[in-house]
């Protein structure tokens, strides 16, 4: 994104809803992006390449 970084942009998001869930995507999967990721904010976090069954996974641990 030209302005901001998903990380701030997840920031942004929040403080107008605060109760939305964002699930961060990513195409560079690095050992322990994971944690860095939930723990600056984000609900849940899936590396590409994303398949059906991730995808759907994620979906209903997030939103069931």
């Amino acid at each position: 994104m030209p302005v901001m970084d998903g990380y701030h942009a997840m920031v942004e998001i929040k403080k107008i809803r605060p109760g939305i869930k964002i699930i961060a995507e990513t195409a560079y999967a690095l050992a322990g992006d994971d944690k860095k990721i939930l723990a600056a904010g984000f609900d849940d976090y899936l590396p590409k390449p994303i398949t059906k069954e991730s995808l759907e996974a994620t979906l209903i641990r997030n939103f069931s």
